[in-house]
């Protein structure tokens, strides 16, 4: 039989035996050495990839934030309990390291959305001739330089927000989208008032942009080194 591995924890004693995971199935906490694993018993090969399974499992995951910061395991990770036991021995160094930096925190998401100006990249009827064409690629260049100059600039702004209150950021730019930022936030639990207050005020200095808040959540994008098994088992 496999185990569905959901998320590693340092507190043994933050599960609750009444949480249900994967399909409905019982969750139980498997401790190895200090350290413990939420996994259910899984009899199948494979774990369908669908919105109900993808709740179950970060459900389990949350259930455990209000007492310890998880390292979620990426859904459908399916092994034996010596996969897990060896898996653990050989990471054990590396864990109890990003242990200590997603330790007392939570992540905080936040998207920044812009209207973008299509008017160099919309083709001209009276292109007429190879100068014409070539202006018109320039402009185009031109608009495209611009915009990757406005993504970076909204994403040190950003930053400098929120700097202080912050103790790892992973940020996305897409200089060409409209979703011009996406950015995860660690932040301590106890700063979090600060940190949502620092946001409502920076939000109204750029009215010309969209912000989408969102969060606490699990550390998902500050868990990850060498966390995941060289194969992801049990994804269909």
């Amino acid at each position: 039989m496999k185990l569905y591995a959901y998320c590693l924890v340092e507190d043994l004693d933050a599960f609750d035996p009444t949480t249900r995971g994967i399909s409905g199935a019982a969750v139980r906490s498997l401790q190895i050495d200090d350290l413990a694993v939420l996994v259910s018993d899984f009899n199948a090969d494979t774990v369908a990839v669908t919105k109900e399974n993808a709740l179950d499992h970060a459900a389990v995951v949350r259930s455990v934030l209000d007492r310890t910061a998880p390292l979620p395991f990426r859904f459908g990770t399916l092994v034996t309990g010596q996969q897990l036991r060896s898996y653990i021995s050989a990471r054990k160094p590396a864990l109890q390291t990003r242990f200590e930096h997603v330790r007392g925190c939570v992540e905080m998401s936040v998207k920044i959305i812009r209207e973008i100006s299509t008017d160099n990249e919309t083709p001209r009827d009276d292109i007429t001739s190879g100068t014409s064409f070539l202006e018109e690629k320039r402009l185009a260049l031109l608009g495209s330089e611009q915009k990757a100059a406005e993504a970076t600039e909204i994403s040190t702004w950003l930053h400098e927000q929120v700097n202080g209150l912050i103790r790892d950021e992973q940020a996305t730019v897409r200089s060409s989208e409209k979703l011009v930022l996406a950015a995860a936030h660690l932040v301590e639990r106890d700063k979090i008032p600060q940190y949502k207050e620092r946001l409502a005020a920076a939000r109204k200095n750029r009215p010309e942009l969209h912000f989408l808040f969102s969060g606490p959540w699990p550390p998902y994008s500050f868990a990850n080194i060498e966390l995941e098994f060289k194969t992801q088992f049990g994804v269909s």
